[in-house]
């Protein structure tokens, strides 16, 4: 759990901590300085350690951004954290801007002429740092790296200490494949790229290829390291003493030497004419600027272990199937319970979150949550990631919709899955929103589609019924799932933003359209689905692909309009629930087989 910022907490840090910033900016020169919510690893959540963003602003929510300057002080926020935001931030000291409509490359835009503005450039991305400096030449402005951060040195005294959680290693009855084997694939990947080695900074690959664990980051199992891997397949492991386990050394085997993080540049130093593949959008300027320096070529491309990592193989596959049904049977109890004793004692927001945790927890297999759950009645459930703070938590009442977006880790897979639920007798509006929603949800997941499909080209298709009715919502249709890794991982993805990388077999991918009513109530169907090999359609021509369902939790039955539902997609819901009812139905009893088995009854 996060130990050094909580979101109750009322909005005080701006006031306290900007100034302490702003000294250490003025010992350097500056005039401003940016502060990305990302760290050295470009990781979405973070250690307490490694949050400066939260640190400085009180914001806690896992994609934003601040700038501070000598009389000013911005901090940039989405749309899933609109409430959040304003909640945890001091708006006297912050202007609160959207992060992205305009975002930190508008507000440079607008920074002085003559501004030196410093950036840490362990903390950026070459890509985003190319965006923020054409900004900032717009204005007469420029961007300087520097060694010492201003927020660190304000941070000092007070700082977590970086996280030492023990890297176990991740079992081949999980993983499905050998790490030998994986970073013999890898190291044919860089000969391809015309490169001797790759530099992985991801967290999330470290762990895919040396198939191991951590919890150095809150929400994933990731363990904060870095890799240099030859192109023959041996590799360097850049890992804290403290976190080595007595088993680690012989689970890696002789082709891993284990390293400290200190002796890291030196060994790129060691890269000194050498092919170096290195991610530009993954891993951050300061590995390219060390590269260059040393005398290394560097080969941008992509981070050679996404896709293999992207694309499960069957031990995977099989592995998310079985984390999916133990969590349908947790969230079976849970859906249970809100449709039972919530609809009696109309529990806040916050006693919904407790409620689904525990039920989780009761499975015995839960490592932790794949991200924090989001739970919002009426109008809360019409901000798409809203999650309950303090000064907005609702309770339930009649007549209102629950919304709830949670997940689980578990050693054999990760999960996320998002149901609505009418508290009460629903409106005749709201079922006919709830169907609405649900026919775009049908629409993606039994489309076939042929090889070399993206999912931007596929957005459009769940879209398209409420299109058709004049509705749209402004989030993505679908995001890629790791397995026991990140819950977000691409760089597959269903939006309507262009993404030219097509659906591979065994890629994870939510599909979870919804629509917001603002200041009244929100409605979102989410499940997860893995891509099947394509195979031939009877009658057809080119083999397609297709989905399978991963995620089995009924449906809200008050919530369907089965008049507005086509044939085909009565005999979806049908088949989808008996299914359900197949799979969960064996590991409940009692009143919670009972109610799961009037659920799912055909409708």
């Amino acid at each position: 759990m996060r130990q050094s910022f909580d979101e109750t907490t009322s909005p005080s840090f701006g006031a306290k901590h900007l100034p302490l910033v702003r000294a250490a900016m003025a010992q350097q020169g500056l005039d401003g300085f940016l502060v990305p919510h990302e760290d050295e690893h470009q990781n979405e959540y973070l250690p307490a350690a490694n949050d400066r963003l939260a640190w400085l602003t009180g914001f806690t929510g896992s994609a934003g951004a601040g700038v501070v300057m000598k009389d000013r002080a911005a901090v940039f926020a989405d749309g899933r954290y609109t409430v959040q935001v304003r909640a945890q931030v001091d708006a006297g000291q912050f202007e609160i801007l959207d992060l992205v409509e305009g975002g930190v490359p508008a507000y440079l835009e607008r920074a002085p002429a003559g501004a030196v503005i410093g950036y840490d450039p362990r903390l950026h991305s070459p890509d985003a740092l190319a965006t923020l400096k054409r900004a900032a030449a717009k204005a007469g402005a420029s961007l300087k790296p520097v060694d010492s951060n201003p927020v660190d040195a304000a941070w000092a005294e007070a700082r977590p200490a970086q996280p030492q959680a023990p890297v176990v290693p991740h079992e081949d009855r999980y993983a499905g494949e050998t790490s030998s084997s994986k970073r013999r694939r890898i190291g044919e990947a860089v000969t391809a790229a015309g490169a001797d080695a790759v530099v992985l900074t991801a967290p999330s690959s470290i762990a895919w290829l040396f198939n191991v664990r951590g919890g150095d980051v809150i929400r994933s199992p990731l363990p904060l390291a870095q890799a240099i891997v030859a192109a023959n397949g041996t590799a360097m492991l850049f890992l804290d003493p403290a976190k080595v386990t007595n088993e680690l050394p012989g689970w890696l085997g002789d082709d891993v030497t284990l390293m400290t993080p200190d002796v890291l540049p030196q060994a790129l130093e060691g890269m000194k004419g050498f092919k170096v593949l290195i991610d530009p959008a993954q891993s951050s300027a300061w590995y390219f600027d060390r590269l260059e320096l040393v005398g290394a070529t560097v080969v941008r491309g992509m981070d050679p272990c996404a896709l293999p990592r992207a694309a499960k193989n069957p031990v995977e596959i099989e592995g998310s199937r079985q984390a999916h049904i133990r969590d349908g049977a947790a969230l079976a109890r849970f859906l249970h319970w809100v449709d039972t004793v919530a609809q009696v004692e109309l529990p806040d927001e916050r006693g919904v979150v407790e409620a689904l945790e525990r039920f989780r927890e009761e499975t015995g297999a839960l490592k932790d949550l794949s991200f924090d759950t989001i739970a919002g009645v009426g109008p809360n459930a019409a901000l798409p990631h809203y999650k309950p703070v303090t000064r907005t938590i609702r309770r339930m009442e009649p007549g209102s919709l629950l919304l709830v977006d949670g997940g689980g880790q578990y050693l054999d897979g990760t999960t996320d899955v998002t149901r609505t639920m009418a508290i009460g007798e629903p409106s005749a509006d709201q079922r006919r929103m709830f169907t609405l929603v649900l026919k775009a949800h049908i629409a993606m997941a039994v489309i076939r589609f042929p090889v070399g499909t993206s999912g931007h080209q596929l957005d459009a298709l769940a879209r398209a019924p409420m299109w058709m009715a004049g509705f749209d919502y402004d989030h993505g249709t679908g995001h890629g799932v790791g397995s026991y890794l990140g819950v977000h991982e691409g760089p597959q993805r269903i939006a309507k933003a262009v993404n030219t990388q097509p659906l591979l077999t065994g890629m994870i991918l939510s599909n979870e359209p919804g629509y917001y009513r603002e200041g009244h109530w929100g409605i979102r169907i989410e499940t997860l689905q893995v891509v099947t090999p394509p195979e031939p359609i009877p009658g057809g021509e080119r083999p397609m692909h297709g989905f399978e369902q991963l995620t089995f939790a009924p449906l809200d039955r008050k919530l369907i309009d089965v008049t507005a539902l086509t044939a085909d997609e009565r005999a979806y819901v049908d088949a989808y629930h008996a299914e359900t009812l197949a799979k969960v139905g064996p590991l409940l009893d009692g009143e919670a087989k009972a109610w799961l088995e009037a659920q799912c009854a055909p409708l």
